[in-house]
């Protein structure tokens, strides 16, 4: 019995020594996937890229982007929901993290319980705009036009249930206005047909019209951002017009449910150090990102409440997903 005692004491090390070396390795000591939810080339993919190449730097690790579009970025958050939470699997998401809750009510993972937020990461502000033949140049004059032929006018969208859509039709239950969506399936082809003037306006991101509105081919009518950007001071909110009307475009980042927390608190400590050095927000801000940083918890409020603030919406519409 004695000599058995003494085996098991030294066999004890063996079997659990490498695990406990394992368990104390510092995180990451290998290469961490960042899930994109959209193809190649486009803003969010420019943006999760940067992100994710100056967490690598900080890190001395890879953050290898993995880019997984579809199903309105379903399909890029249920990879990131059914991976190991390890903290080795992280993924970008936007808006429609909250919208997709009520928009597509038979998800595969469940946004609150299968998710954990990091942080968000930044806002892109959405804005009107319309064909410069619009007799409009402010929201109040958009929506007299509305009044005066209700149903005639009309407004692209990049796409049902996007929150450019819902935000608009949030502006238009405040107003009672009959203004006509028109949905596409993207950005680009709705703004080439308000420029093209089969329809006199756009919701857009502020980005992603910039350059045409500076061209004068496209005339900015409001943001919905909550105040004037610093980014964008010189263009009118719609809730100096309608109070309470507002939504920007979010950004974040989130881990499968069970990462640990130390490693949560550890990425959203480095992306709120990141966006205060003026360099790295420099860049977010050329990609039509104003830099957040935000808490976990923080993070984790904004999405609850959007959820809550689209539910409605979204019901009284009868939005659905493209």
């Amino acid at each position: 019995m004695k000599y058995r005692s003494r085996s098991a004491l030294f066999l004890l090390p063996l079997a659990f020594g490498p695990w406990a070396a394992r368990a104390q390795d510092p995180w990451p000591n290998h290469p961490v996937r960042l899930i994109i939810p959209f193809p190649p080339g486009g803003s969010t993919d420019s943006q999760g890229r940067l992100v994710g190449q100056h967490l690598g730097e900080l890190w001395r690790q890879p953050v290898i982007a993995d880019n997984r579009p579809g199903a309105g970025t379903v399909l890029a958050t249920n990879t990131v929901a059914k991976a190991q939470p390890d903290g080795y699997t992280l993924g970008i998401v936007v808006s429609s993290h909250a919208i997709n809750p009520t928009l597509r009510p038979n998800l595969p993972y469940d946004t609150l319980k299968d998710l954990l937020p990091i942080s968000e990461i930044g806002v892109q502000h959405i804005i009107l705009v319309a064909n410069p033949s619009l007799p409009a140049n402010t929201l109040q004059e958009v929506l007299e036009l509305a009044r005066k032929d209700p149903g005639k006018l009309s407004y692209a969208s990049p796409g049902s249930g996007t929150a450019h859509h819902l935000v608009m039709e949030l502006l238009k239950s405040r107003t009672g206005v009959n203004i006509v969506h028109v949905p596409y399936r993207g950005g680009a082809p709705a703004q080439q047909d308000v420029m093209g003037g089969q329809v006199p306006l756009l919701m857009d991101t502020y980005y992603a019209s910039e350059a045409l509105i500076k061209a004068g081919k496209l005339k900015p009518i409001a943001l919905f951002s909550p105040k004037r950007p610093a980014s964008v001071p010189d263009i009118p909110v719609v809730a100096e017009t309608v109070p309470d009307v507002s939504a920007t475009s979010s950004v974040g980042l989130v881990a499968p449910a069970g990462t640990p927390s130390a490693v949560i608190a550890r990425i959203s400590s480095d992306i709120a150090r990141s966006v205060r050095t003026k360099a790295f927000a420099d860049r977010l801000l050329t990609m039509g990102l104003d830099p957040v940083g935000s808490s976990p918890q923080e993070y984790d409020q904004r999405i609850r409440g959007d959820i809550l603030k689209w539910a409605p919406v979204i019901k009284a519409t009868g939005a659905t997903a493209d």
